[in-house]
């Protein structure tokens, strides 16, 4: 598809251009020290701190000699987590931040609601099994290429039956009759496993949080996924558009709970994408 090439090939020089300009933030690191991240992000010892994902013990202890040896670990540990990831590009991924946000709220939540309103659960449900059934040759390239053969293999019996027993893939048979679940690869995790790191974090319009390895991996799928060959473009889009609008049915409210749990919601989406991502690629 003419278009996917040319996009490809300008987000890739996208790339390079990118990771020469901030070569020197990203082995700096333009995240904020330790030091100042107690003083400034993280609430003092007298505060409630509220949950999140995986939320871990204050940083700022007054009496060290109090606090469970647990805690510390927990402490170490989310710091690692925090400056695993550059954030060079700040002011783009912040705007793109409140971008997304209001795109969520204003259009997606609304449209998404209104769509669970009218069309019933088990019919979303089948369309999401088709659509993943549909995007399976991206998940069994990626296990092969991560020499997981017997979830290639998983990948491939599950597409087989599914597309015949389960009539296109709207009924997930092959979970419900031969218990074989499916496998979320993907090439940003492909590219995690070879060793490769992030990057630096980047936000992208519509999709969200990304990084520079996941947003090549984005484009690696983009080459394997069925939906990205249909014509014209305009139907792909909307495809696509239609896809995530019945994923977000299943979703609402997550978002909105993370923003209120959080005392800083783009430190929080970025931080909990990064433990996200991490965790997917050390599966």
């Amino acid at each position: 598809m003419k278009f996917t090439r040319y996009s490809s090939i300008v987000l890739l020089c996208f790339f390079l251009f990118w990771s020469n300009a901030f070569a020197t933030s990203l082995s700096a690191g333009p995240e904020t020290s330790i030091e100042e991240k107690t003083e400034t992000e993280m609430p003092s010892s007298n505060e409630e701190r509220p949950e999140t994902l995986e939320s871990p013990g204050s940083l700022e202890m007054s009496e060290p000699e109090k606090t469970e040896v647990t805690n510390e670990f927990a402490d170490e540990e989310y710091v690692e987590e925090i400056l695993e990831i550059a954030d060079p590009l700040y002011p783009w991924n912040k705007a793109m931040y409140h971008f997304n946000d209001k795109f969520y709220f204003w259009f997606l939540k609304p449209v998404s609601r209104g769509y669970s309103a009218v069309v019933p659960e088990d019919l979303r449900i089948a369309v999401s099994n088709f659509f993943h059934n549909l995007t399976t040759p991206i998940r069994l390239i990626n296990n092969v290429l991560q020499l997981k053969f017997k979830n290639a293999g998983n990948e491939l019996l599950r597409f087989s039956y599914n597309s015949t027993i389960g009539i296109g893939g709207l009924i997930d048979a092959a979970k419900i009759h031969l218990k074989i679940r499916r496998s979320d690869e993907d090439f940003g995790q492909t590219l995690g496993s070879y060793g490769m790191g992030h990057g630096f974090y980047i936000i992208w319009p519509f999709i969200g949080p990304s990084s520079m390895r996941d947003t090549v991996g984005t484009i690696g799928d983009g080459f394997l996924n069925p939906v990205n060959y249909v014509r014209p473009v305009e139907t792909a889009v909307g495809i696509h558009a239609y896809d995530e609008v019945n994923d977000t049915s299943f979703h609402i409210g997550e978002y909105e709970d993370l923003k209120k749990s959080a005392i800083d919601p783009y430190i929080s989406i970025r931080d909990a994408y990064i433990q996200h991502r991490k965790k997917k690629v050390e599966e």
